[in-house]
């Protein structure tokens, strides 16, 4: 749910934000906040690749033949992907990128475009990075806890935010199902994998001044609230810009 101080967007100048979290910390939920309290579209890779397929663009075909195959989609790919869909004119404030960037190449690249004045027409805040922090029995929990209805696909979650009936769906009645992906064993080697790649990344953003831990253990309005609090600091330093 988006708190009600969001529904009128607030005409900053917030620049690129990118979160950072493991799996189950909460990153697709503040995203959503953050876009509607700024106004600025949230960028996803995942979207921008099926975008380009479903659309048969140049692009979307490259990376069609690499699915094909079975491969991953190159970086180059993607990078071209994201340098065109962060000109449109929606980004001119700022965007939110959510997954992306996953590894410092991806990062060093991200802040080329920027350096070399990509967005020529816009004066620009330089990026902040919010990490979003949620202790390990918290995310075990969390996605752990997990239930889907296979009808409407609404989520919910066993411990916090439970349907009705227990098994069952609010909406349709359908009989709730859990992820194969979500079981302990699973959940416990893809939080080691995330640290594990992630750390460089933080370590990088933080040597620039750039980070911004979050506390994802509070509730979601709190961690909310601390969200944009460091957002709206953020822009009202206005140091430094890309001009």
């Amino acid at each position: 749910m988006i708190p009600a101080e969001a529904q009128q967007p607030k005409t900053v100048n917030v620049g690129p934000v990118i979160l950072l979290g493991a799996p189950g910390a909460g990153k697709g939920t503040q995203a959503k906040a953050i876009a509607a309290r700024y106004g600025i579209p949230q960028v996803s890779t995942g979207d921008l690749l099926r975008d380009n397929v479903l659309r048969g663009s140049e692009l979307g075909r490259a990376a069609q033949a690499y699915m094909d195959r079975g491969e991953l989609v190159p970086d180059a790919l993607v990078f071209d992907m994201l340098r065109a869909r962060l000109g449109n004119v929606d980004c001119n404030r700022g965007f939110i990128l959510d997954g992306f960037p996953r590894n410092q190449a991806q990062a060093e690249w991200l802040d080329k475009l920027l350096r070399d004045r990509f967005f020529s027409e816009a004066c620009w805040v330089a990026p902040i990075v919010l990490s979003f922090t949620v202790e390990y029995n918290g995310l075990l929990q969390r996605l752990t806890g997990r239930r889907s209805c296979p009808a409407c696909g609404r989520i919910y979650n066993i411990h916090t935010q439970p349907p009705k009936v227990a098994g069952v769906c609010d909406v349709d009645g359908a009989k709730l199902v859990m992820r194969q992906d979500d079981t302990e064993d699973v959940i416990s080697e893809r939080l080691k994998v995330y640290e594990e790649m992630s750390l460089p990344l933080r370590q990088y953003y933080a040597r620039q001044g750039r980070l911004v831990e979050v506390d994802g253990n509070r509730p979601q309005a709190e961690v909310t609230a601390l969200a944009w609090h460091a957002l709206d600091e953020h822009a009202r330093s206005g140091e430094p810009h890309i001009c």
